[in-house]
């Protein structure tokens, strides 16, 4: 079996513990029996155990007061924790009376904070493991990867379809039920369906209510969770200096993984050109940004630009220091510099650059066109933002 060796780096001193966060399947438990192979571990999938500690949590203390010192001294991991809320309180108290140190690792916050769990009040670091990235991959075959996605399992297989679709129809959705807001199945398979098509796009959140025949809130409501679940984001608009000519209010939401959304839409790419080609390149993009501004620590903000008039910068980076254009095309011409020319002119950032399929790096009026690999090679080199 493959095994990728991961940026994240979980690097904790003597008694920090840790929340580790992120989406099913991206390889959490897998990092972490890497990570830690003499650690203890409670698997809360597991359904005697999630039973047994649903019921009383204080089993964690009693077990954990009964092992030998040298049992102890390494982190103790409790997987899928948001599953059993109250045994935050033995951690809690695990941590501050016998100092033991903990990685509580999970896929939604949400389901904590819904049940006014005890989130350890800053005694725990956050985490987060995004999917597989360009430089764990190693030479990433770009076709392979727009159409299998990331997840590991997903990228590895041959038969990526029939686990691509189960994770969409199935897991997404159980997720979204278990929040407990939603009964209505017929409403919120359409919100799926409107997931394929407006993946990406300025979100209108009335259009789509219409379409699903729920309100507008319900829908921002399924949004959130999809969002406090690690299964999507948002990229909100760049509003410096806003004009009335500028797009200052409605967000884009993009799924966590290019294949994901690939299966939501119907989305089979045969040939590196096209539409729907461009569309997960550029999710693709994103997904590099995102991980390497959470692996890195940075925090800076991912926003795009667009005008009315159809002028548009995929992604602006921080206080708008760096402008980045993808474009899927194998040869940049004129009229591919008009946004980002647009917003140069604007705010004059320190870094334009295009991404792009052309097979050597040049510039033009100050604006790098970078093929992508080279662009994502600089990325994870610390070159394009700090």
């Amino acid at each position: 079996m493959v095994k990728f060796s991961r940026i994240l780096d979980l690097d904790l001193p003597t008694e920090q513990s840790a929340f580790l966060w992120g989406a099913r399947k991206t390889g959490k438990s897998t990092y972490l029996q890497q990570k830690y192979p003499h650690s203890l571990v409670y698997d809360f999938l597991k359904t005697d155990l999630f039973i047994d500690f649903h019921r009383r949590p204080f089993l964690l203390r009693e077990q954990l007061l009964a092992r030998k010192a040298e049992e102890l001294a390494h982190p103790i991991i409790l997987d899928e924790v948001q599953k059993v809320p109250t045994i935050l309180d033995e951690v809690h108290w695990l941590i501050e009376n016998r100092g033991l140190q903990f990685v509580l690792c999970g896929s939604s916050a949400r389901k904590l904070k819904r049940g006014q769990a005890n989130l350890l009040g800053g005694r725990a670091w956050r985490f987060e493991m995004h999917p597989l990235v360009s430089v764990e991959v190693g030479e990433l075959d770009l076709l392979k990867a727009l159409n299998r996605g990331l997840i590991p399992d997903h990228y590895l297989q041959n038969r990526y379809h029939r686990s691509l679709a189960a994770y969409a129809r199935d897991y997404m959705k159980e997720e979204v039920f278990d929040e407990g807001l939603t009964r209505n199945i017929p409403a919120f398979t359409r919100f799926f369906d409107a997931l394929g098509y407006s993946h990406g796009e300025v979100t209108n959140f009335s259009n789509i209510a219409r379409d699903c025949g729920i309100d507008a809130k319900t829908v921002r409501a399924y949004y959130e969770i999809l969002v406090d679940t690690h299964l999507g984001r948002w990229v909100e608009p760049y509003t410096k200096r806003t004009t009335r000519q500028i797009i200052t209010k409605s967000p884009k939401f993009y799924l966590f993984d290019v294949g994901i959304a690939g299966c939501l839409s119907g989305r089979q790419l045969e040939k590196r050109q096209g539409a729907e080609f461009g569309k997960a390149f550029e999710h693709l993009m994103l997904m590099e940004l995102a991980a390497y501004n959470s692996y890195r620590e940075l925090h800076f903000p991912i926003r795009f630009w667009r005008t009315k008039s159809g002028l548009e910068v995929d992604y602006v980076l921080g206080a708008g220091e760096v402008a980045i254009e993808v474009k899927s095309s194998r040869r940049i011409d004129r009229r591919d510099f008009r946004g980002i020319k647009a917003f140069r002119e604007s705010y004059k950032p320190c870094t334009c650059i295009i991404v792009c399929q052309e097979s050597t790096r040049r510039e033009v009026d100050e604006i790098a066109i970078l093929p992508w690999r080279e662009f994502l090679s600089k990325l994870w080199g610390d070159e394009i933002i700090h």
